[in-house]
């Protein structure tokens, strides 16, 4: 797989959610990451640390255009705990829990989120706004309700599947009731 291609669909993929998803500056993004379906093998099974730092640095370099925080998530081994920045953590008052990420037991994801964030930290949970799922990892137990599915203009990123998460508000009220435009692009 060629990293410079990888980083370019990467950009495309995030740019194209960022814009449609409605996140705005402060809020959390989180992504699901599967190293092993992009280079087209199983989910856990072919981890690379080269396909994780593409795509986080990639996504990384994207949010922060933004202002946006990036939450990454680890496999099921790690109980999908999820490594933010310290200083989110602490303002947001997450459970910050006792961690390191491997290979095999967090991914290629969160390696790469501990060496290119400021100062990372694991944390139990988070609610983001918006989330990117490539390869099928199921970020929707991080994605505040109610979550509106985004179909990316690119479905699939080397090998794996690539769906998207947004959320709005919830519609309350009856018959009666007048609701604000939704802002999420569902084009």
């Amino acid at each position: 797989m060629e990293m410079k291609h990888l980083a370019n669909e990467t950009r495309a993929i995030v740019t194209d959610i960022i814009e449609r998803s409605a996140i705005q500056k402060g809020q959390l993004f989180v992504l699901g990451l599967s190293s092993s379906e992009v280079a087209g093998g199983m989910i856990g099974q072919n981890s690379s640390q080269e396909i994780g730092e593409v795509v986080v640095k990639t996504i990384l370099e994207e949010l922060e255009k933004s202002g946006i925080f990036l939450a990454v998530q680890g496999c099921e081994h790690l109980n999908r705990a999820l490594v933010v920045e310290r200083a989110f953590a602490l303002q947001k008052d997450l459970e910050i829990v006792n961690v390191l990420p491997s290979l095999h037991a967090g991914g290629s994801g969160q390696l790469a989120a501990f060496k290119f964030m400021t100062d990372p930290v694991e944390v139990e949970e988070v609610v983001a706004q918006a989330g990117l799922d490539i390869g099928d990892t199921s970020i929707g137990m991080h994605v505040k309700r109610v979550q509106v599915p985004l179909r990316p203009t690119q479905r699939e990123l080397g090998g794996a599947h690539v769906t998207a998460l947004a959320s709005r508000p919830k519609l309350i009220g009856g018959a009666r009731a007048h609701y604000q435009e939704d802002n999420i692009r569902k084009s």
